[in-house]
């Protein structure tokens, strides 16, 4: 279940549509699957239609995350050592994204996005090492859409008991990673196959 200080917000931007989402998910002070759900949730009262809560989930999913990158490219670490807890960031975010950047590579913007802990702070590492933009858009708007769907559908389905999500979404978060980790493994594989073959 969700804290009423949650709900109380989400209640609060709930009001403004398209847009409370869209903020909602900017900030990032509420995880995304929570106000996805809730966003689930006023679909199926019939205050937002499936498109826009689809376009306010993607737009501020990924707004969110282009605040991280060009922090990470303008910033740099020092930046979030010293100014990442305003953000919800802590150094063990910070070192477990860099680990995955540095050991996977671009895919990981997509891959990660799935994954807890590393989905958060995973853009930073990105910005930090200048990771082309259109990439960087491409692969963040392209795991954007599996997940903002995924959790506005069980939002609708959930209804007035959106606010058990947290609950429910674990059981879609496990296998989630293990696919997320599986397909990192098959790229891999495919790549160094390939670089042998050469």
């Amino acid at each position: 279940m969700t804290a009423d200080w949650v709900t109380n917000i989400l209640e609060l931007l709930g009001q403004y549509g398209f847009f409370g989402i869209t903020i909602a998910l900017m900030i990032e002070v509420i995880p995304s699957e929570v106000v996805l759900g809730y966003g689930g949730y006023l679909i199926s009262n019939g205050d937002i239609s499936f498109f826009a809560a689809l376009l306010a989930g993607i737009i501020g999913g990924t707004i969110a995350q282009l605040f991280l990158y060009w922090l990470g490219v303008y910033g740099g670490r020092p930046f979030f050592e010293k100014y990442g807890k305003f953000l919800l960031i802590k150094r063990s975010h910070l070192d477990a994204a860099e680990l995955w950047f540095n050991k996977y590579g671009t895919i990981v913007i997509f891959t990660a996005r799935f994954i807890p802990i590393v989905r958060h702070a995973i853009s930073i590492p990105a910005g930090i090492a200048r990771m082309p933009f259109h990439q960087f858009l491409i692969y963040t708007i392209a795991a954007m859409l599996p997940w903002t769907i995924l959790f506005l559908l069980i939002g609708m389905q959930l209804n007035q008991h959106w606010n058990s999500i947290s609950v429910v979404a674990s059981a879609y978060i496990k296998p989630i990673i293990l696919i997320a980790c599986f397909s990192l493994l098959l790229y891999f594989s495919y790549h160094y196959f390939i670089k042998e073959k050469k």
